[in-house]
């Protein structure tokens, strides 16, 4: 059984044990579906990935995304601390400050600022407003509010199906408690005051083993969310998100688009937490 480089990295944080924790197996070059998934089941974290040369031109290296049950196509903080591990452990892009990954959904292209990360927000696959009443009637009752605590609610699917719904503060969204989920991912948003240093603070919710669990930072969430508000005019960019203070985390996701109409880039900072050798 080889030695594996390893990594846990915080995402979205710029100290330890403040942001969205990811499992990276550097050296995952040759190990089995079966090993991938056993080994993301045991660290029990949302998500560890494992690392290998691409497979297709233009890429850096290619990651496989896996949670403790299911392989995802693509997810957002695994995806920064993926590419935080690989610069790390001595990974050089083709192209300076631009990082390409492959993942089972594609291309994703990275770019670091600094000492931040940040992705280009995949496309939603299904936007536009909660129109069915029984969808929002459930939703509403799900969340403990009434229709005129909601300024909006948008279906900002980008792959995990989020139902995003807009209130009026930021007090409200961290005065949720939440009920039972059945099928939905919820994401919540409200504004901070004016002068706070975020703009925006963020819950995100899914149904785990029947129970409701909060994600403490979301990479891709906020991407589907800053695509909402940044093509409705509710936010422009750039700008910052609040996420994880409820759960005691001072997790900070940065929003940016270069122009009106293009590549919406989701980042923030990356720190490595753990690192050291495993037997896989």
């Amino acid at each position: 059984m080889p030695q594996r480089r390893f990594q846990q990295v915080d995402v979205f944080a710029d100290e330890p044990l403040l942001g969205n924790p990811v499992a990276v197996v550097v050296d995952g070059d040759g190990l089995r579906i079966d090993d991938m998934q056993r080994f993301a089941n045991w660290t029990n974290l949302s998500e560890t990935t494992f690392l290998s040369p691409p497979t297709r031109a233009g890429a850096d290296y290619a990651v496989r995304i896996f949670t403790p049950d299911v392989e995802l196509p693509f997810a957002g903080h695994p995806t920064l601390g993926s590419c935080h591990a690989w610069l790390s452990s001595g990974g050089r892009p083709d192209q300076p400050g631009m990082i390409v990954q492959e993942c089972a959904a594609g291309l994703v292209r990275i770019r670091r600022d600094g000492d931040d990360l940040a992705f280009a927000a995949p496309p939603l696959v299904r936007g536009g407003d909660v129109d069915d009443d029984d969808d929002l009637g459930r939703l509403l009752q799900v969340l403990g509010i009434v229709g005129d605590d909601v300024v909006a609610a948008q279906w900002v699917d980008n792959g995990p199906g989020w139902i995003a719904v807009q209130l009026h503060t930021a007090d409200a969204v961290l005065a949720l408690r939440p009920g039972p989920l059945g099928d939905f991912n919820v994401g919540v948003i409200g504004a901070l005051p004016s002068g706070a240093s975020e703009a925006f603070e963020v819950r995100a919710f899914f149904a785990k083993a029947g129970q409701t669990t909060e994600d403490p930072v979301t990479g891709s969430l906020n991407a589907s969310l800053a695509e909402w508000f940044l093509r409705t005019g509710k936010a422009s960019a750039p700008y910052r998100v609040r996420q994880g203070t409820a759960l005691g985390r001072r997790g900070v996701v940065t929003i940016d688009q270069t122009e009106p109409g293009g590549d919406v880039w989701v980042g923030g900072a990356t720190v490595t937490c753990v690192e050291g050798n495993l037997w896989l």
